[in-house]
Parts: C-alpha cells; sequence; structure tokens
C-alpha cells in the first residue's frame, strides 16, 4: 500500500517546541495555577511546578514553536532528491510561512504530510499554536468532519506499530533497528530549551530538526523496501 503513494506528494516534517517563556516566573498567576493543575500528575510528588516548568514545551498551551524543517522528493527521471529547509524565528511567522506552503505547494487531495509521532504530537501542536496565534488552520490539518481514511497524515510510528498500540518506539530506536545512522548526534529533545534560552543557538537547533526530517523520510524508504538516501541527494534549500 505504500508503495502507491508517490513520494513527490509527500511533505515530510519534524517541529521543535520549548516553553512559552524562558522561565517559570515569567507566567501570570493564572497560567502558574493552570499549569500546577495541568501538570499535577505527571509531576506527582517529585517536582514542584517551578521545577518541572522545563518541560514545558511537550504542551502547546505551555509551550511555543520554534523551528518545523520540512523535506520532500523531486524525481527527474532516474535521479531522486530529497530536499530540506526550515522556519525558525518568532513562532507567528513560522506558522504563517509554513501555513503558505501547505496552501500553496502541497494542497492537492493527493498531498499527505508525514512525521514520526505526527498524529500525536507535531500535527495537533502546529494546529493548537495556530488557533492559539489567530490564524485561520489550513485545509491538511483541520480534521473536523474528516472520516479516518480521509486525514491527510502519515505517521512512522503508527505505521511500525502495525495494529500493535502498546508500544512507543523512538525515532532514535527506529533508525538504529533499520540501520540508518542516528540523528541525534549532537542533541536531543530534552537540550532543545537549554540551547535556545540559555545558548541562544537557534542555527544548532534547526540543524538537528532538519536530522530529523530526513530521518523520518529514510524511515518511509526503508518501510517500503526501497533504498535510502545517500548524502549526495540531500539538499539544503
Amino acid at each position: 500500500m505504500l508503495k502507491r503513494i508517490n513520494l513527490e506528494h509527500i511533505l515530510f516534517l519534524d517541529i521543535e517546541t520549548v516553553p512559552l517563556h524562558s522561565n517559570f516566573n515569567a507566567l501570570d498567576d493564572t497560567s502558574k495555577l493552570l499549569w500546577e493543575l495541568k501538570t499535577k500528575y505527571q509531576r506527582k510528588e517529585d517536582f514542584t511546578p517551578e521545577e518541572f516548568y522545563d518541560r514545558a514545551g511537550i504542551w502547546a498551551e505551555f509551550g511555543k514553536i520554534i523551528c518545523i524543517s520540512v523535506g520532500y522528493f523531486k524525481m527527474t527521471g532516474d535521479v531522486r532528491n530529497f530536499r530540506v529547509t526550515s522556519f525558525h524565528g518568532e513562532e507567528t511567522s513560522i506558522l504563517i510561512e509554513f501555513k503558505a506552503l501547505l496552501e500553496t505547494h502541497f494542497n492537492r487531495p493527493h498531498h499527505v504530510l508525514c512525521a514520526h509521532n505526527g498524529k500525536e504530537f507535531d500535527f495537533p501542536y502546529i494546529a493548537r499554536r495556530m488557533i492559539i496565534n489567530g490564524i485561520d488552520i489550513p485545509f491538511k490539518l483541520n480534521l473536523f468532519g474528516k472520516k479516518p481514511w480521509e486525514v491527510p497524515h502519515l505517521d512512522t510510528l503508527e505505521l511500525w506499530k502495525f495494529g500493535d498500540y502498546k508500544t512507543f518506539t523512538s525515532l532514535k530506536l527506529m533508525a538504529h533497528v533499520l540501520g540508518i545512522p542516528s540523528p541525534k548526534d549532537d542533541i536531543d529533545g530534552s537540550q532543545v530549551r537549554d540551547v535556545y534560552y540559555e545558548e541562544n543557538d537557534i542555527d544548532r537547533i534547526v540543524i538537528y530538526c532538519e536530522k530529523d526530517t530526513i530521518t523520518v523520510a529514510q524511515i518511509f524508504l526503508r518501510l517500503r523496501s526501497e533504498e535510502t538516501l545517500n548524502d549526495d541527494e540531500i539538499l539544503s534549500i
């Protein structure tokens, strides 16, 4: 079934998120209380709400997107290229630029989005942050009224489960078992907050995000029993 999908019709993506503010004390009193309630069961008695705030980027209500990296295949005869680019900077601008891409170049019925754990994280997170920022949700992210088979989303984590919903397989683990070079050769998700707020190094985060996007595409190729990309086939634009 996967082999029926034209690779040029898929937009691969990954997002990086951080807490909305650099520290807990920057929240207003209402937000502090709501954060405490939101994270009560995750924190248990191990962390105070303030100590747990470093993880706020996981929740769209308390975090923000700092980078969206996308990649797509371009086939010219027998030549295969995978083109990668990123949107980063102020969140509203990131979301507007990403929406424009979806509405101009990936707006056809046969176009689909693909991410690792995208259905549980990337796609809903982007949609929620668009609403919070007053941006209309593009058709490819608006699931209202769609039947399951009409949702234009692919998820490499879901594909790997083969109907087994009791486990989670990380991108790093999946890449490892499929013989794909690990994208986690610099930082991992737990370090993004510090690299952003403490080191102010968005370029490092962009590189990390783009590597994850490439890895999602590589995993998708392996799921189709096709040759993975070599370095010469990957182009930054």
